[in-house]
């Protein structure tokens, strides 16, 4: 085991990575750098004067499958749980989402209804698309993106509008270029497993073992939750992190970006502004793109594939509107590409976690937070240089959506805006050639160097917690 592990970058990743190094039975020193003023990453919660929590990054968090279940111990295991908001399956905010086509709001399909008859903004019953589905060969090639799959086993209109609208939402990004094998796994999967993606799905394919569940884990499944989040907002989650991590003899060091890594006689040499440290292992949780600039010319190589994942940047808008009621109720509206690039969707925050409205200003008159999400892969096209854009376009482009939408035509009572430059990894065709290509490489060269975070293999909080995990187990040797 290494004497002394540098943990870079200090978003979520990098603090899960630090918080299982340091439980176990004799941990290793542990040293975590952040290149910003504070530790978080893209965790970042901010509170009003009257109370209400502003998300500027993940709002929520699925309970779901392993990756979920390891999440929710972690939470239980830093005194949290008392801090839960759920939302359970039944609720609107799970039940009820919408797609913007046309001017108008449109419910996505759900339950038979939605099968049997055409609903808009689709022409044709989904019964059709289905059984495409079905009757279609399974593909034969090693990658495909988003689009060219969701049309070939499904139709155009599935394509256009559904899946395009889903990558927008989860990946801020362009389906015709996003692998699905590496963005929807269980989707490619399903198709090659039972030659249908419905049936791949619907169907068992293997017994899953289930590891000991903490109470948390437990009751999200007996109350059928949806989604998660905290009482005071998903940066309460690095906190504890950090307090957790802290006393425990880490060294936490902000203000520490790390400018150059290199591999000398078995140990790394870290340069930071102020100096160097040594380290036995490195994990970097840093974006790819960003760990590849601080590699030297005889890792070139790595670094080129590493600076080959990109990131989109996105524009984060909340708002705040006092005494103002939703045309709908769900949990938001995605827009396609087609209808208008620069707008990914609108989260309808009160809906889920109406805990994390504060007080009214005016007794009586409840607040309603919305998040519009701007950019993406669509970004420059839009708005131009993410580091250069005035805060106001967004704001203004932000008000003119929801006033278009969802009819809130008046002044918000609070707004905040954030650029969030680089923030989603876009896994493009042949990401997974990619990354086996990385992985051959840190074997080869016996480096002790472990990737995780958002670039590899998922951009959710659980993937992203789930791959420090595993990635510990490796360094600390311990049985997957």
């Amino acid at each position: 085991m290494p004497q002394t592990v540098a943990v870079v970058g200090g978003g979520i990743s990098g603090l899960a990575a630090c918080y299982h190094l340091l439980r176990a039975p004799r941990p290793p020193k542990v040293v975590l750098l952040e290149a910003s003023g504070r530790f978080g990453g893209w965790l970042q919660s901010s509170r009003t004067p009257e109370g209400a929590v502003f998300e500027h990054g993940p709002r929520g968090v699925r309970p779901a499958g392993a990756a979920g279940a390891e999440t929710l111990r972690m939470v239980s295991e830093l005194g949290l749980a008392g801090d839960i908001l759920a939302v359970p399956r039944d609720h609107p905010a799970a039940r009820n989402r919408f797609l913007y086509r046309g001017g108008a709001l449109h419910p996505l399909p759900s339950g038979l209804g939605g099968l049997l008859r055409a609903v808009p903004p689709f022409s044709r019953a989904l019964l059709w698309s289905a059984v495409r589905d079905l009757l279609t060969p399974a593909g034969t090639g090693p990658d495909e993106s988003a689009h060219g799959f969701a049309q070939r086993r499904f139709g155009h209109e599935v394509a256009e509008l559904a899946v395009d609208s889903l990558c927008r939402g989860v990946f801020a990004g362009d389906s015709r270029a996003l692998s699905v094998r590496s963005c929807f796994p269980a989707l490619f999967q399903a198709e090659r497993r039972r030659g249908s993606v419905l049936l791949g799905l619907a169907l068992p394919h293997g017994s899953r073992a289930r590891g000991p569940e903490v109470a948390l884990a437990r009751r999200a499944r007996a109350e059928r939750w949806s989604q998660w989040s905290l009482r005071g907002g998903m940066e309460t989650l690095a906190g504890a992190l950090v307090a957790f991590v802290s006393p425990r003899g880490a060294e936490l060091r902000c203000h520490a970006p790390l400018r150059h890594l290199c591999h000398r006689r078995g140990r790394w040499q870290l340069t930071l502004p102020d100096g160097t440290i040594t380290a036995d292992h490195v994990v970097s949780a840093l974006p790819a793109a960003a760990l590849a600039r601080t590699l030297p010319p005889e890792l070139s190589p790595l670094a080129r594939e590493l600076g080959s994942i990109r990131a989109a940047s996105v524009a984060v808008v909340n708002l705040q509107f006092q005494g103002a009621a939703l045309p709908v109720t769900g949990f938001g509206h995605l827009v396609p590409s087609s209808e208008d690039p620069a707008l990914l969707g609108v989260v309808y925050d009160s809906v889920a976690f109406p805990e994390l409205d504060g007080t009214p200003a005016t007794p009586g008159s409840p607040a309603l937070r919305l998040t519009v999400m701007l950019g993406g892969a669509w970004f420059q096209q839009s708005f131009g240089d993410p580091s250069a854009v005035a805060p106001e376009l967004l704001l203004g482009r932000a008000r003119a959506a929801v006033s278009e939408h969802l009819g809130l035509g008046g002044a918000p009572a609070r707004a905040a805006v954030r650029v969030q430059q680089d923030c989603i990894p876009q896994y493009t065709l042949g990401h997974w050639e990619r990354l086996e290509r990385i992985q051959r490489f840190l074997q080869q060269h016996q480096l002790p160097l472990s990737l995780i975070g958002a670039s590899y293999r998922g951009v959710s909080v659980n993937d992203c917690i789930s791959s420090a995990k595993e990635a510990v187990g490796r360094i600390l040797g311990l049985p997957p």
